[in-house]
């Protein structure tokens, strides 16, 4: 059942420990990234967000591509722990990879060349909320998932798989799976040390 939106985002955290079962429809999946794709905001309305939403055997094709490409480079008495680690995440039911589309960025900084140092970074702050809401909107769902970052070693395998611009930059991957453990309770520093209010 989906939950509030307070509730969503208290629950959302790393879930490591998930599985392939069905939690919702593809569509209703679907759903959550367009909705997340078309309203988060982005500076000067730039729209510069891009996903790639891999289910089914495209997902398992991204994880045991990476895998692949880490066995090459993770020295062997090591890679055990890495293979469990993607092994973890191959195990989702999804996957959702972020990108920025650079071309826009381009063509702010030259259209207001007064921001033209900013735009990239403000073209981070977006992708980040993006990635917040589609996280939270799954976790609401019912979903476990976390956040990763394997880029930029895969992006030229992606690009040429699944037939990606060459403007949309890799930031970030999320595999999302029904949760099969619980995470341990989270930790948090006094508020008093984070936060001033004046009145």
């Amino acid at each position: 059942m989906l939950k509030d939106f307070y509730t969503a985002i208290k629950e959302r955290r790393s879930i490591y420990g998930i599985s392939k079962e069905r939690v919702v429809s593809d569509e209703r999946i679907r759903a959550i990234v367009e909705n997340a794709v078309t309203h988060v905001p982005s500076s000067f309305n730039s729209q510069s967000g891009r996903v790639l939403l891999l289910l089914g055997e495209h997902h398992d094709k991204l994880w045991e591509t990476t895998k692949e490409i880490l066995r090459q480079l993770v020295p062997t008495e090591q890679f055990a722990a890495t293979e469990e680690k993607i092994n973890g995440f191959k195990n989702g039911y999804g996957s959702v990879l972020f990108f920025e589309d650079e071309s826009v960025i381009e063509g702010l900084q030259h259209k207001f060349a007064l921001y033209k140092d900013n735009f990239p970074l403000w073209s981070q702050h977006s992708s980040g909320m993006l990635q917040f809401v589609v996280w939270t909107a799954l976790e609401g769902e019912g979903f476990g998932a976390s956040l990763q970052h394997y880029n930029p070693l895969i992006d030229a395998v992606v690009k040429k798989q699944w037939q990606i611009p060459d403007t949309w930059k890799l930031i970030a991957e999320m595999p999302f799976g029904k949760p099969t453990v619980t995470p341990d309770p989270k930790q948090f520093a006094p508020l008093e040390q984070r936060i001033k209010v004046f009145r």
